[in-house]
């Protein structure tokens, strides 16, 4: 047990001792810095339980925890607020405990435990881009943070592969590509299908536009566009198994694939199983007629089949077309059910995708609920904001997408500038260079999105995001480096690193504010994992370094005569250093060794 857990424990007992009742629960707080103390105990939720004034209470309260309680060793009330005084044993002690630890914080996997969660999910009509960027690295932290919580987890996506929009770059290669390919443009393959995408919305507008000169409604100039109608017929063909539509499908799905997976690579993002949806879009009609007839469905004089959620402040909604073919919620409800199949100990589901389709799962989780799987209690829609520019909103149709790779690149080369205005990398080859540039880029990428909690929209700005001060992934990592060259220069052997410190050692508040926030990194991992936020994990990782930047610049470390001391303080830098990679990696992001 935690320090709380054990003060709470104690705080039942002494109610139950002096006032003669029992208290639920405790509410607790960090001291404010202008008071003595490093717990405060709340007074004013428990007078709904004591009769009394909240000073004295808090006064018999605290005398009692300090004659029970060896960890107590002072107190003081500022009206209905308790201030503990912690004993520097206490945390001598805690820190001696979790030094040795190599996996501090996270907790092993249960195996009857598993979760899957889904991210990325794209269109194989066009490259990756900013949002994408921000699924990912949600959708990846979210899974490392559940596995640090004891879930096993699998990682996965469903590509979006058919479609009248993977149709529109097909028609506008075949019709104006003149047979080029990545090979023979030196373009990776999803940049070459989005190019043709954005092809064929230039000229369908172009169609649309002629008609309505020629004095067509413009509604109907934008059902009948002739670019448009061949669009459709391709996808006919292709739901009919046309050789050389589906033959065309593939080559173009290949290209884009092998784009997709250089993506993830450079994103450091993986999966460990891929779903297609031209496999799983007949999914789910069995499980529609099974539903009709037990009442669950109803079928209107058309044909069609729908549910009323009414009653549940929803609407109605069509789970079946008229003429038998899906729509995207039969294709859902069949895609989770297969893949309980496919992984039978799973006991629920996060799916990573945008605000925009808040409504589309709260439907989806109701009608699992109701066709009586108990999964489908444990199914989270894991919800994000728009991540937005300084320059505005983007439009993939446009073309004014914000790519992910270039974006990676940009990032890279503002790492680079601002690393060599600041000067510090004189030793190192152009090799390691380029590797720090990276990893500086791309932790100032992922911290500057994950920090933010995922329902909030985000205006993203590459040049804040770097800056080596404040609350960015080149701050953190910097400190973390920083911590690394006091290690080289203390020079200690592994076994002097692990002689434990004195219990008798007088703790400088400095240290004691450290070991503090060391304590609560187990607690952050599964209130982030409860919350499925990464940014519980990044703000938690910032405050830790702002701590630990504080105790730097207060106590001497390395220049500390007593040598008991001086290895203290040494051992406190390096666990320090190992909860921030350890936090790092939950969010999918590298610490250098050197900066």
């Amino acid at each position: 047990m935690n320090i709380q857990e054990v003060i709470q424990t104690k705080v039942i007992e002494a109610v139950a001792s002096i006032y003669g009742t029992s208290l639920p629960t405790v509410e607790f707080q960090p001291t404010r810095k202008d008071f003595e103390g490093d717990i405060t105990l709340v007074v004013f939720p428990m007078l709904r339980y004591i009769k009394g004034n909240p000073e004295q209470i808090g006064i018999q309260i605290g005398s009692y925890l300090e004659r029970e309680l060896n960890e107590v060793q002072g107190f003081n009330v500022i009206k209905g607020f308790l201030n503990l005084v912690i004993s520097d044993s206490y945390y001598t002690n805690f820190f001696n405990s979790i030094r040795e630890d190599e996996i501090y914080g996270r907790k092993p996997v249960q195996e009857n435990n598993a979760v899957l969660v889904e991210y990325s999910s794209p269109n194989t009509n066009k490259p990756l881009h900013l949002g994408h960027i921000r699924n990912n690295l949600l959708g990846y932290s979210v899974a490392e943070i559940l596995k640090a919580n004891g879930n096993k987890v699998y990682k996965t996506q469903i590509i979006n592969d058919r479609g009248i929009h993977i149709c529109k770059s097909m028609l506008a290669w075949q019709m104006f590509g003149n047979g080029e390919t990545p090979q023979s443009t030196g373009l990776k393959g999803d940049k070459l299908a989005g190019l043709y995408y954005v092809k064929f919305d230039q000229v369908y507008k172009e169609e649309v536009q002629d008609l309505i000169d020629a004095g067509m409604d413009k509604n109907q100039a934008e059902r009948e566009a002739p670019i448009l109608l061949k669009a459709q017929e391709m996808l006919r063909k292709w739901e009919a198994g046309n050789s050389e539509v589906v033959e065309l499908w593939k080559k173009m799905n290949a290209w884009v694939y092998a784009g997709f997976d250089e993506t993830y690579a450079n994103l450091g993002v993986d999966f460990d199983k891929l779903y297609y949806e031209s496999d799983t879009y007949l999914l789910g009609k069995d499980v529609i007629a099974q539903g009709l007839e037990n009442g669950i469905f109803y079928k209107k004089e058309d044909g069609s089949v729908w549910i009323d959620l009414t009653d549940e402040g929803l609407d109605e909604k069509i789970v079946l077309r008229a003429d038998g073919t899906s729509v995207y919620m039969t294709q859902d409800i069949g895609t989770a059910i297969q893949r309980v199949k496919d992984f039978p100990d799973i006991g629920g589901m996060v799916y990573t995708v945008g605000n925009e389709q808040d409504y589309h799962f709260k439907v989806l989780f109701l009608i699992l609920k109701k066709l009586g799987y108990s999964w489908a209690e444990h199914l989270y829609h894991l919800s994000y904001g728009m991540v937005d520019l300084p320059e505005g909103k983007m439009k993939s149709r446009e073309g004014t997408v914000v790519d992910a790779d270039d974006l990676i690149d940009e990032m890279t080369n503002t790492a680079a500038k601002i690393s060599q205005e600041l000067g510090k990398l004189e030793d190192y080859s152009e090799e390691e260079k380029q590797k720090l540039y990276r990893i500086i880029g791309l932790g100032a990428l992922k911290y500057y999105i994950l920090k933010v909690d995922p329902k909030k929209r985000i205006l993203f700005n590459p040049e804040e995001s770097v800056d080596f001060q404040g609350n960015t992934g080149p701050f953190i990592q910097y400190t973390y480096a920083r911590i690394q060259s006091i290690l080289r220069k203390a020079d200690l052997s592994p076994k002097e690193l692990l002689n434990a410190p004195r219990q008798d050692i007088k703790l400088h508040p400095k240290e004691k504010e450290l070991i503090k926030q060391l304590e609560v990194y187990p607690e952050t991992i599964q209130l982030a994992a409860e919350n499925y936020s990464p940014a519980l994990i990044a703000n938690y990782t910032y405050d830790l370094v702002k701590e630990f930047n504080s105790f730097y610049q207060q106590v001497s470390i390395l220049g500390e005569s007593e040598e008991a001391i001086r290895t203290f303080r040494i051992q406190l830098a390096k666990k320090v250093g190992e909860v921030i990679k350890s936090a790092f990696q939950l969010l999918g992001i590298e610490v250098p060794v050197r900066m």
